[in-house]
């Protein structure tokens, strides 16, 4: 059994600033006890697409190098739900109209443990509501990842993953004992179907799930709000910390034995003729 932390953001597009409260808070997390720590997706930098090329780094850039200092510090395991990643081509060169969206695990001596790369872009027109083509900007991803650490195994996803149960379906299959959900979902689609889907992949999958969400109101014209709700589901389903509105921490011990007993006993995957 472990602490663990699912930290809530209100980004816009000021990086120090959005990373100064990135690392106050994810200090906080570390003063409780936690071990494993999860920011939002878009940690560094929420703003337009066509921006995101402009300020994309290499995993070993600046803003990578100063949060993995902090995973090594603090003797954690942190995953930074999602930064904006420079995409190389093939020839070598950086992509000047496309970047990943891409969550890294570090381990608590620093070492990159884990990269992820969002496969499904969120590329909607919401009636009344929020009209964004993020596959303008990013390129998807294309690989499934489970991550071994000595905390269980860990599933990584992002956001709009959330909609295709087929993803943690396959996390699952690895033996994922728990999956991550870095969020910026929107505040329209959050209040509808945020806690059902996130209940829904952990009840099918029997495993615990952690989702941090982005909250509030992004920029100035009002246009783009974020759910929030930051929170950590066990395998049975039940909703085990939730951090509601506001900047801050969702924590819950997380123990992972549960999903082992679950899946013995409902052993869906056994009974799969699908």
């Amino acid at each position: 059994m472990f602490l663990a932390a699912c930290v809530q953001l209100r980004r816009t597009t000021d990086i120090q600033a959005n990373l100064d409260t990135t690392e106050r808070l994810i200090r906080q997390a570390a003063s409780h006890g936690a071990k494993l720590v999860l920011t939002p997706e878009n940690t560094p930098f929420l703003g337009p697409v066509s921006q995101k090329v402009q300020i994309a780094e290499s995993l070993d850039g600046p803003i990578a190098t100063r949060l993995r200092r902090l995973a090594d510090e603090l003797n954690i395991h942190l995953i930074i739900g999602s930064m904006t990643e420079q995409h190389v081509l093939a020839d070598g060169t950086i992509d000047q109209k496309r970047t990943s969206n891409t969550s890294v695990l570090w381990g608590p001596n620093g070492d990159q443990l884990g990269i992820y790369r969002k496969i499904h872009l969120f590329d909607v027109d919401i009636p009344n509501g929020l009209c964004m083509k993020e596959s303008d900007g990013v390129v998807p991803g294309d690989k499934v990842v489970v991550v071994d650490t000595n905390l269980g195994r860990i599933g990584l996803t992002i956001c709009y993953d959330l909609r295709f149960p087929e993803l943690y379906r396959a996390l699952a299959d690895q033996g994922a004992d728990i999956v991550t959900i870095p969020a910026a979902f929107t505040l329209m689609t959050g209040k509808d179907h945020w806690h059902p889907l996130i209940r829904a992949r952990a009840i099918e999958n029997q495993c615990w799930v952690m989702a941090s969400g982005q909250w509030g109101t992004h920029d100035e014209q009002g246009v783009r709000k974020s759910y929030g709700h930051s929170i950590i589901v066990d395998a049975w389903g039940t909703v085990v910390a939730d951090r509601g509105d506001g900047e801050g921490l969702a924590l819950a011990v997380v123990d992972v034995s549960q999903t082992k007993k679950i899946r013995q006993g409902i052993p869906v995957r056994n009974h799969r003729r699908l």
